[in-house]
């Protein structure tokens, strides 16, 4: 199998953790490692690069070696993962510039509408080693 691609979410953001557990109540081969954004480990490992949001308003996927956040770090995970979900790729024929656009104003809105923790999710003991730091 190949080598896991990471996942970086705002750790204390409800929507985001909630797409966390999504994801790995679904990841049945453990295709996804995943780190906060707030964690030392996303700040070593995004500190180079040229990312278009940044301090925690976008999820970003390391995939292979490369970067893709926003709509293309949604669409790229639900690809990987099984049943019909990787039926939602189909959405990469849509411009950037609105699919991003749609992400932006979600993204903007995640406090308000699905709320805010005082501190990044913990995971439990047995999906601990799925978690980098």
């Amino acid at each position: 199998m190949a080598k896991s691609a990471i996942i970086f979410f705002d750790g204390v953001c409800n929507l985001c953790n909630g797409a966390v557990q999504f994801v790995i109540k679904r990841d049945r081969h453990d295709a996804f490692k995943f780190a906060s954004l707030q964690s030392d480990f996303a700040k070593k490992t995004l500190s180079n690069s040229a990312l278009k949001v940044a301090h925690g308003d976008s999820l970003v996927l390391l995939e292979n070696g490369k970067l893709y956040e926003q709509s293309n770090a949604v669409l790229r995970i639900a690809k990987k993962l099984p049943d019909l979900w990787p039926l939602l790729y189909v959405f990469i024929i849509v411009p950037p510039f609105l699919r991003n656009a749609i992400y932006r104003w979600v993204a903007r809105h995640r406090y308000q509408w699905f709320g805010k923790q005082n501190q990044c999710w913990v995971p439990t003991t047995e999906l601990k080693s799925r978690f980098l730091d």
